[in-house]
């Protein structure tokens, strides 16, 4: 496996700010690439991959999967199953309980929650299955012994980019909301983190207010308590793009217009930010290219190489003046034509 030095970074894609679970310093994605001796030899072993999802309906993990599928087919590596927890604790453990006395080569999965399943993941490395993990490192969990390597985000390079946005949006001495993820999971507590830090410093003058959420559907009704207990309210973070969306259609049903930016650019937040709806600007993650790095990494992991503990990538930042240009980028393929409509309808984007 070849470790090489990047190209110079595009203009339009955010350095790494953030460091990995255990504090490690990133190694960017793009870095991590497999040699052409590499190649010939997973082809050989035809490994065999399980990707475990938090889920599957989600623009980014579809995205993912496509990333992980498609690097997995280059190298003869057969993905042979995945699992869709729904968000549920329980259905992550018998899973990963079950794949552990599958005849599977290598899990990939992104973990629910924290201490809970730190265990079933740990159980899945010890029955001699590579692990590689997306996003967050359970509680307790080590690098090069209860798993391979995290493949992540820069998710604090996101909060920050989204502080940024949003800031553009309250007005002095004004209240901005955090809208966010009732459930112990690192990558949306580094969005947090970093969105007060970010705001902290740039905008001491803002007061930040703060709702949970522990289920999606309650997200909307999360947006609408904050609104109501800080009549104020100038604008709203949500930690990632369907919460955001659930509480877009809240507010909007109540006759709210409040500025939000989010993470992730699905579908519903690219439609309503050419609409110059609410969504004003997102921290955009690269799942497609997240995927790839997984694969890459795992079929690494199986091959014998050393494998750095946590491979990340950085986001980009959209906003309506360039939402159908970094929806191909993202998500490689053109944006939906309901979007270029919706971007026609308003007259062109604006800044």
């Amino acid at each position: 496996m070849n470790i090489k030095t990047p190209d110079k970074t595009p203009e339009d894609t955010m350095s790494i700010a953030g460091l990995g679970p255990h504090g490690e310093r990133a190694v960017p994605a793009d870095q991590i690439q497999l040699t052409a001796i590499d190649t010939i030899e997973a082809q050989a072993r035809r490994f065999t991959v399980a990707v475990v999802l938090h889920t599957t309906s989600s623009d980014w993990s579809k995205q993912e999967l496509a990333g992980i599928a498609a690097t997995l087919g280059l190298h003869s590596a057969a993905l042979v199953e995945v699992v869709d927890c729904n968000f549920d604790v329980d259905q992550q453990i018998a899973a990963l309980t079950r794949l552990a006395e599958e005849p599977v080569d290598a899990v990939i999965s992104i973990p629910i929650g924290n201490a809970r399943v730190a265990e079933a993941h740990r159980k899945l490395t010890q029955s001699g299955r590579k692990l590689v993990l997306l996003d967050n490192a359970p509680t307790g969990m080590l690098p090069g012994t209860d798993y391979a390597s995290v493949v992540s985000t820069d998710n604090f390079g996101l909060g920050q980019s989204c502080a940024a946005m949003l800031s553009k949006h309250i007005p002095s001495g004004g209240a901005a909301g955090i809208l966010g993820y009732g459930i112990d999971f690192f990558a949306t507590h580094e969005r947090e983190i970093a969105f007060r830090k970010w705001m902290g410093i740039n905008r001491p003058d803002v007061t930040l207010v703060r709702e949970r959420f522990s289920e999606l559907d309650s997200a909307g009704t999360a947006a609408l308590e904050m609104l109501r207990s800080t009549p104020g309210l100038a604008g709203i973070f949500a930690v990632w793009d369907v919460p955001a969306m659930k509480a877009v259609r809240a507010l909007a049903q109540q006759g709210y217009d409040i500025p939000i930016t989010t993470v992730d650019l699905g579908n519903e937040v690219a439609i309503e930010m050419a609409r110059h709806g609410m969504i004003k600007g997102v921290g955009a993650q690269m799942p497609y290219d997240q995927g790839s790095a997984a694969a890459r990494v795992t079929l690494a992991a199986l091959l014998g190489l050393a494998v750095p503990p946590w491979v990340a990538l950085g986001g980009r930042e959209v906003t309506p003046f360039d939402v159908i240009e970094a929806y191909q980028v993202i998500w490689h393929q053109p944006a939906p034509r309901i979007i270029i409509e919706s971007l026609r309808d308003m007259g062109g984007a604006q800044n």
